[in-house]
């Protein structure tokens, strides 16, 4: 079974690119690439949720991830 997870990648302060899976608490990656932060976000996906079947634990279902932007006065 396939399941697609929405990453959120964000530029860190040391210029490596953080991604989190907002589905799976905990589940974060980083990368210095965007190629190389979406192959280690697969890759700790799939070891989040082989950690949580091993556990016994449920397959958490993808969520709904929107990315708004807010203006403000500064």
């Amino acid at each position: 079974m396939i399941k697609k997870y929405k990453v959120v990648i964000e530029q860190g302060d040391d210029n490596w690119l953080v991604v989190t899976v907002p589905a799976l608490p905990g589940c974060f990656t980083q990368g210095k690439s965007l190629e190389e932060a979406l192959k280690n976000a697969k890759e700790a996906i799939e070891a989040y949720l082989e950690s949580i079947a091993k556990n016994n634990q449920p397959v958490p279902e993808p969520d709904l991830v929107s990315i708004q932007e807010v203006a403000v006065s500064v």
